[in-house]
């Protein structure tokens, strides 16, 4: 979901037009990135309440340059998933949080700004509980540290349980449990053979929709 800020012409339904009085002393395209660093943890601040008081999660707030204008990315989520009518609610109340922000207390983005919410993508790392438990089935990769000395080693498994301590790995030798401290950043594995089981399921029920066709129209005639 796209909401542009302090846009100079019309935009989507779904964005505001605004005026502005052009580019200020920090937003030049050569902004350091300390700046965009301080401007990320400024859109934390005000983005972040607005997110949970909707009962979501803010799982990422970044900032980067595009042009003459900011793009703010907004990634939210939560048990269950998040579908595109609470990606567009949770987008215009961000959306109004920060031009209340900016009224009351000046610039939280120099400039012209665009803003993006949206929910995580499978390419998402997994590096909290709420992250491994929302993955729950899926296959897994990691790299786990352990032993004495710890030497770091890579497990692919399928996440069968996870609580706020250990997560429980389904491997090919078995299910193995492992404490998050031992763990790197989980990454989900994309499993092509299910992508063909899926495909497979349509076209059944492709060829069965046309069976009944055939019917109907050997009623009718």
């Amino acid at each position: 979901m796209t909401q542009r800020g302090r846009a100079t012409r019309p935009t989507a339904p779904a964005g505001r037009s605004r005026r502005t009085d052009g580019p200020r002393g920090g937003d030049r395209a050569g902004a350091s990135r300390g700046d965009l660093a301080a401007r990320r943890d400024r859109l934390r601040a005000v983005i972040e309440p607005v997110v949970a008081g909707a009962g979501y999660d803010l799982e990422d707030v970044s900032v980067s340059r595009a042009g003459r204008r900011h793009v703010v990315r907004v990634i939210v989520d939560a048990d269950g998933g998040i579908n595109l009518d609470a990606v567009a609610v949770v987008s215009r109340a961000v959306s109004a949080a920060l031009d209340a922000a900016e009224e009351s207390g000046g610039d939280i983005v120099a400039g012209e700004y665009q803003l993006e919410v949206s929910s995580p993508g499978v390419d998402r790392p997994l590096t909290l509980p709420r992250h491994w438990r929302r993955n729950a089935g899926r296959l897994v990769k990691v790299t786990v540290r352990a032993g004495e000395p710890a030497v770091d080693r890579q497990v692919t498994g399928r996440v069968t349980a996870a609580d706020d301590e250990r997560v429980v790995l389904e491997t090919e030798s078995g299910p193995v449990e492992h404490r998050y401290a031992e763990l790197g950043p989980g990454r989900v594995q994309v499993e092509f053979h299910r992508l063909d089981e899926a495909d497979e399921i349509d076209e059944v029920g492709d060829d069965t929709d046309e069976d009944d066709d055939d019917d109907v129209e050997d009623e009718e005639r």
